[in-house]
C-alpha cells in the first residue's frame, strides 16, 4: 500500500496496514535524502504486488507528522541518514534502546523534530508501535544536490535487501 506523504492521517484509516516504513531526510541535500530514495524504490516494487499490509511513506522533514503515520501500527521502520562514525554507505539496524539523540532543536518550527522525542510522545499517547526499528545509513556528503553520492547509490540494492528481510 502506498500513501501520499502529504496526508499521513489517511494512512491510519487502513486497518490492514500493520507496518509503516518511513523515509526521513531532505532529498535536496544529497545523502540526507537516502530515506526518500529508498521509499521510492519500495513504492516501485509495491506497485508490482509485493508487501501487502505495508505502508511506505516519504515524510522527508515532516517532524510531528510521524505521530499520525505510526499511530496504531504494530511495527514502524525508519530509514534515515545517520552519522555513526562508519565508512560512508555503511548501514546499521537499531532499536530505540540502542540509540540516544544528540540533536539540539531550536524549538521554533513544527517541521523540526527529534525522532526519539516523537516516539516518546507516541508512547505517552498510547499509540506507539510495539516494535520500532531504525536503519541508519552513514552519509558521504551532505550538501545541496538532488543525487546521492556514489558510496550510497551503489549500495541501494543492499539496503533494500536488508530492509526487505526486516519486513
Amino acid at each position: 500500500m502506498i500513501e501520499p506523504a502529504d496526508n499521513p492521517q489517511e494512512a491510519v484509516q487502513h486497518p490492514s496496514t500493520r507496518t509503516a516504513v518511513i523515509g526521513l531526510g531532505n532529498p535536496l541535500m544529497s545523502d540526507e535524502g537516502i530515506g526518500s530514495r529508498l521509499i521510492a524504490e519500495f513504492a516501485r516494487r509495491s506497485r508490482c504486488g509485493e508487501f501487502a499490509g505495508v505502508l511506505f511513506l516519504d515524510l522527508g522533514t515532516a517532524g510531528a507528522k510521524v505521530l499520525h503515520a505510526i499511530a496504531q501500527k504494530r511495527k514502524a521502520i525508519f530509514l534515515d541518514c545517520v552519522f555513526m562514525g562508519e565508512q560512508p554507505g555503511a548501514i546499521r539496524r537499531f532499536t530505540t534502546d540502542d540509540v540516544h539523540s544528540l540533536k539540539i532543536l531550536s524549538r521554533f518550527s513544527f517541521h523540526e523534530a527529534d525522532l526519539l522525542g516523537i516516539l516518546e510522545l507516541s508512547r505517552k499517547l498510547g499509540e506507539c508501535p510495539e516494535e520500532v526499528v531504525i536503519f541508519g545509513i552513514e552519509p558521504q556528503e551532505i550538501a545541496p544536490g538532488e543525487t546521492l553520492s556514489s558510496a550510497l547509490q551503489t549500495r541501494i540494492k543492499d539496503y533494500v535487501a536488508m530492509i526487505q528481510a526486516e519486513l
